[in-house]
């Protein structure tokens, strides 16, 4: 799942007073992957690690995370150079 804004879980954060430290124990991750969410250094986690942040920070996981689309948007793709005739 891709963060939305690394403004906003940080807004979430400082609103409910949670730290790195007590972030990342919630959501059972490292500070460091926190702190790389914050910084725009990591824009995106599993779905799984995603609900645990938003369920920490008491709002619906899509405030924060937007689910992130294959590159083909789930269809089945066949490129024609690839296939042998």
């Amino acid at each position: 799942m891709k963060l939305r804004s690394p403004d906003t879980l940080r807004a979430l954060m400082n609103q409910d007073d949670f730290s790195l430290a007590r972030l990342a124990r919630y959501a059972d991750c490292s500070k460091g992957f926190i702190s790389h969410l914050l910084m725009g250094r990591r824009s995106s986690c599993t779905p799984q690690l995603a609900q645990r942040i938003a369920e920490a920070l008491h709002v619906p996981v899509e405030v924060l995370f937007e689910p992130r689309a294959s590159p083909s948007g789930g269809r089945n793709v066949c490129r024609k150079d690839l296939v042998s005739a």
